[in-house]
């Protein structure tokens, strides 16, 4: 016998609510019937809202008794959405995983070695990294801030640090000026690496990292450590590599 699921949603000529649409795609998913009621004016929406004590749309109900919104209706099927200020360690993944790809389709087009797509692989997170910071460059400079010890001493690298990470992964993936991109690989590196080590592990703040831009909820810790390891290491192999 198939379940069935009340749905209440706005669906007006000049606004078709997108939570509406995903709640009715989502009990669709998890196997109800549909009974869907759009709210196709403003009028019509207030006074459902009135009659029914609630302050948005869309609502379902479940067997007679009322759900909520979307989040509530992901909350009932146990996939909660996050709240804001969770720490998530998605961003970093999702960066990482298709630096991984890239590499590989380049090194797929390359006449290199087969080690030759962990550099690849560094330079391009090192890219898409700085990019992410690039984004909005203010709000990652007062983030970078809170714990880099150069950034706090000379605040105009807080604001040149994305520019100086995404142009060092372009060279190396680039092949050019090695003498330049190691160098500065090397140094930014190094400085993080200390700067993260002296706040996590000496100091035990609980600070979030600006690794994927400043409105970004990645706890800072052993990622952040690990990007600047790497940067360290591509910068060696690079100035190695050039000699």
């Amino acid at each position: 016998m198939t379940r069935s699921a009340t749905l209440y949603r706005m669906v007006m000529p000049d606004h078709l609510c997108p939570f509406g649409r995903k709640s009715k795609w989502l009990l669709r998913r998890k196997g109800y019937g549909v009974e869907d009621h759009r709210l196709r004016t403003r009028k019509e929406t207030d006074a459902f809202m009135e009659r029914h004590k609630v302050g948005t749309t869309p609502q379902t109900w479940i067997d007679g008794k009322r759900i909520g919104g979307y989040d509530d209706l992901r909350a009932h099927f146990g996939r909660p959405l996050p709240k804001p200020g969770d720490t998530s360690y998605t961003p970093v993944i999702a960066i990482f995983a298709v630096s991984a790809l890239l590499a590989l389709a380049v090194f797929r087009m390359s006449d290199g070695p087969p080690w030759m797509v962990l550099p690849y692989f560094a330079a391009m997170a090192m890219v898409l990294l700085g990019l992410q910071k690039l984004q909005d460059v203010e709000n990652f400079s007062t983030m970078f801030l809170n714990y880099d010890l150069l950034a706090q001493t000379w605040v105009p690298y807080a604001y040149a640090y994305p520019f100086l990470e995404t142009g060092a992964g372009f060279l190396m993936l680039a092949g050019l000026l090695p003498w330049l991109s190691g160098p500065v690989a090397l140094a930014i590196g190094a400085i993080g690496a200390w700067s993260v080590f002296r706040a996590v592990f000496i100091r035990k703040r609980q600070l979030k990292c600006a690794c994927v831009g400043g409105n970004s909820n990645v706890p800072l810790g052993f990622v952040s450590l690990t990007e600047n390891l790497v940067m360290m290491a591509m910068g060696l192999f690079t100035l190695a590599h050039a000699i």
